[in-house]
């Protein structure tokens, strides 16, 4: 994380941005600490990561002042940025920029045991959607630790849910066997596989991006249509068309009406890209896979390189650790494998 990061680079005495800047222009930032050269931070390198210049892009209209009498400087919402690519030369690669976003997205904190999951963010309850909870009973047992369904976990006896656990070196076993098999699929028989994903996700995926696509524009017409509303009303209690206490309770009414738009826009952009990506990149899935050829270990950005998410389904014997129990891994850019070793039958069967 960016704070275990930042005591590295302290430990290391690297120079913060500002001190860098001194000794290679003169020139110090605004409320420099001029006594702390290599006083990195947390929010610091956060914000390098998720800066896009390194990427070659410039985001421009990030932020505005509050308005002519309040000079405060409030971030605007992501769908209004103005992001111009490859402006210049980048420092790092697209893949490797999206892999860093995921793992951050994932928010691995420590549990009890100080310990981090790199699963953080990717296992999902097939039942109620929740995300899983890791659990370690101790350092000394790592092969104890199980995933649960953190619904369940923090209403236990209330039925809202049931375990949906899995011990995470079985896990391990699955998800790792999975990727070296569609690794090598994806390596040896290319034409092959690249047409079963083709078969397999082209029209459901359209249907999906068509709706996305549809609900966003509708939300960002309602955003505009709220500030004019907004301006309306604000000359309408100029004027004295209404009074203060209709203007507080409108206003408010249009507040909360834009902050619920915008959060869905933002979650409507991230699924618009991920399904785009489905439908186009199957061949970044190639690319990335010719990197690889015998995948030995797990680890966080393995996953985020090839997993988009993984279900876990809860046992057909309810707590009954022998009882048969469905997993299923959904690539990134491919969802779900499914009868991916039997191309030809498949393709016959759809003739």
């Amino acid at each position: 994380g960016p704070c275990a990061i930042a005591a590295i680079l302290r430990d290391e005495q690297i120079p913060k941005p500002s001190e860098y800047r001194f000794r290679t222009e003169g020139a110090y930032g605004f409320k420099t600490d001029k006594e702390d050269p290599y006083g990195w931070t947390g929010p610091t390198v956060a914000s390098i990561l998720d800066n896009e210049v390194y990427l070659g892009n410039t985001v421009n209209f990030r932020t505005e002042v509050v308005s002519f009498k309040d000079k405060r400087v409030r971030e605007r919402p992501q769908n209004e940025w103005v992001r111009i690519e490859n402006t210049h030369e980048a420092l790092i690669d697209p893949e490797t920029w999206e892999i860093v976003r995921r793992v951050r997205e994932g928010k691995r904190r420590p549990n009890k045991t100080g310990e981090i999951s790199k699963y953080s963010g990717l296992i999902f309850c097939a039942d109620c959607g929740n995300k899983h909870y890791y659990r370690r009973p101790s350092a000394v047992e790592p092969e104890k630790s199980t995933f649960v369904c953190s619904r369940y976990r923090k209403h236990l006896g209330e039925e809202l849910c049931t375990p949906h656990s899995i011990r995470e070196v079985v896990l391990d076993e699955l998800v790792l066997e999975e990727i070296n098999r569609t690794l090598y699929y994806a390596r040896t028989k290319t034409q092959e596989f690249a047409a079963y994903i083709n078969r397999k996700s082209s029209s459901q995926t359209r249907k999906e991006l068509n709706a996305r696509t549809a609900e966003q524009i509708q939300a960002q017409k309602r955003v505009t249509e709220l500030k004019a509303l907004f301006k309306r009303l604000y000359e309408d209690n100029v004027l004295g068309r209404i009074s203060d206490e209709q203007f507080r309770m409108l206003s408010a009414e249009y507040t909360d009406e834009q902050k619920s738009l915008e959060a869905r826009l933002s979650e409507l952009e991230k699924e618009i890209e991920a399904l785009r990506e489905n439908v186009t990149n199957v061949q970044r899935f190639l690319d990335t896979a010719k990197k690889y050829t015998d995948i030995k270990e797990l680890t966080p950005e393995i996953l985020r390189t090839f997993v988009q998410k993984i279900v876990i389904h809860e046992r057909e014997q309810k707590h009954t650790k022998n009882a048969p129990q469905q997993i299923d891994i959904h690539f990134r850019y491919l969802g779900m494998l499914e009868g991916m070793d039997e191309p030809e039958s498949e393709k016959t069967a759809s003739a």
